[in-house]
């Protein structure tokens, strides 16, 4: 496990703004802070070196994608030993459908978030990619009826940043 890296007020502020929009330019991004634009790159890039930024992505519309209809899956694998855990995971990963992948405690193994076409879809993915493998024991299906996104992951006791509009 990592060891967490300090953040003071100007850091976590940065960190909230981008997280809410990672397309905020340098220069707009310092005004909101109240640091110089090159001071605010600095900053960005010392948060990339340290790991606390791993990256960008783009956000897009499954539904917009052909993929309206979106699950979670229990699985539960069996035996569930080290030898195994790697390919299972890289086989999940290569799926178009998965989204996400959970290695977990307790009665499964992983919970796999997954977007598909429809029901015919989900049911052939859960048919043909994961209870006809040998080691998949058992796998259980969630539809997701919504999902919302939650607010700029900070460190612990740390309060995002309202601004006003």
């Amino acid at each position: 496990m990592s060891e967490p890296v300090v953040l003071d007020p100007v850091d976590l502020h940065i960190l909230g703004l981008l997280q809410n929009d990672a397309r905020t330019t340098y220069r707009d991004l310092a005004a909101r802070v109240g640091v110089a634009p090159s001071t605010c790159l600095d900053r960005v890039a010392r948060l990339r070196r340290s790991g606390v930024i791993l990256g960008h992505r783009l956000q897009l519309d499954a539904a917009k994608l052909g993929r309206g209809l979106q699950a979670l899956l229990a699985v539960q694998v069996r035996p569930h030993r080290r030898e195994l855990v790697g390919p299972f995971v890289d086989r999940v990963r290569a799926l178009p459908e998965a989204r996400t992948v959970f290695h977990l405690t307790g009665p499964d193994d992983y919970l796999v978030h997954v977007a598909v076409a429809d029901a015919a879809d989900l049911q052939r993915l859960v048919l043909d990619e994961f209870t006809s493998r040998r080691e998949v024991a058992r796998v259980e299906t969630r539809l997701i009826f919504q999902q919302w996104e939650c607010g700029p992951l900070l460190p612990p006791g740390a309060t995002p940043r309202v601004e006003s509009p």
